[in-house]
């Protein structure tokens, strides 16, 4: 099992900046590939930024390009998402995720994670 904790939310200004940090505890002696997912009221989940254990490849969604940079540090066992540029779009819960298996790639898609932090509300006002 992994257990993972989301941190750094809040509510800012547009324009504004935030670091949302996960930490992994339990069997993080498995290196799994890391993602985020943020999720609107009344909206799915929708994936945001995904990253391998070696931190060397990285995908994110469209909306997000250049604006948003994941990073690990394996020696904390942390996963960051540095949000920068924000815009009212970007509020929601967003959620941390271990892949299933433990398996290193980077995956876009939810249903190849297994584990799943609690989630931290972004709020960005106009």
């Amino acid at each position: 099992q992994v257990q993972l904790v989301e941190s750094g939310g809040g509510l800012v200004q547009a324009g504004g900046s935030l670091r949302l940090s996960c930490l992994a505890s339990g069997r993080t002696f498995s290196r799994p590939g890391m993602g985020w997912f943020r999720q609107a009221p009344g909206e799915e989940r929708k994936f945001v930024a995904t990253i391998n254990y070696s931190g060397t490849t990285a995908y994110y969604t469209d909306s997000v390009k250049g604006r948003f940079t994941i990073s690990t540090d394996n020696d904390k066992n942390t996963l960051y998402l540095q949000m920068d540029s924000l815009k009212p779009e970007d509020s929601a819960v967003y959620y941390c995720a271990a892949r299933s298996f433990g398996l290193p790639a980077a995956s876009m898609a939810s249903h190849d994670y297994g584990f799943w932090g609690q989630g931290t509300q972004v709020t960005v006002s106009s």
